[in-house]
């Protein structure tokens, strides 16, 4: 499993050979440092702890400055983790870089989507809006909930208004289109999640 940090640094196009168009996003992905191994026989699974974004050393607390002085490594500001096959591949204060993926690799990219705020039921799950004439005060409403005397309550779990985005999502079997180790960046075709600036972890696929 190969798997690398990144920040989103926005959407843009490029063309093939054949004229066609292809829309890319551009993420700078790593240098990643090796911060920490974990094994099945310590942690019981096996997984690498990395670190990107530098970061500095007021801004960590005890624990994190300790945490990265047992490694010897510099301060980061994200850490996380990739599981791997063996542990043992790697060593801790290796760098990563984007050239472990390839043009035409295909991969799963985790991110926080964007946060809309509150939103109401045709914005958040695509209800069907209400009808505009004849005096009717229904528009965008959520409409009945669909409990009578029995069972006299809404069930948990019923789509209604809320907090809309802002969630862990991940996007699987994107294709990278290009590999840029000098400036380390890839270009991932079709769009990721999260804002400009969003921190995002691009693995491998599950989807062979």
């Amino acid at each position: 499993m190969k798997g690398i940090i990144g920040r989103k640094i926005g959407m843009t196009q490029i063309f093939k050979e054949d004229g066609t168009v292809v829309p890319v996003t551009v993420v700078e992905a790593g240098p990643v440092v090796v911060v920490q191994k974990k094994t099945v026989e310590i942690d019981g699974y096996n997984a690498i702890q990395v670190g990107f974004g530098d970061i500095n050393e007021k801004k960590l607390n005890k624990p994190l400055k300790g945490h990265f002085a047992k490694a010897s490594v510099p301060f980061k500001k994200y850490l996380k983790e990739i599981r791997v096959n063996n542990p043992d591949e790697f060593e801790i204060g290796q760098e990563i870089y984007v050239d472990i993926f390839k043009e035409g690799d295909r991969v799963d990219v985790t991110g926080i989507s964007k946060g809309k705020g509150t939103q109401g039921p045709v914005k958040r799950h695509g209800f069907g809006r209400g009808r505009e004439t004849h005096g009717s005060k229904m528009h965008r409403t959520a409409g009945g909930m669909g409990a009578a005397t029995y069972p006299g309550r809404v069930f948990k779990g019923h789509r209604m208004a809320g907090r809309m985005g802002g969630e862990r999502v991940t996007v699987q079997n994107l294709e990278v289109v290009r590999v840029d180790k000098e400036r380390n960046l890839m270009l991932i075709k079709g769009a990721i999640p999260g804002p400009k600036k969003g921190i995002v972890t691009i693995k491998e696929t599950v989807k062979k």
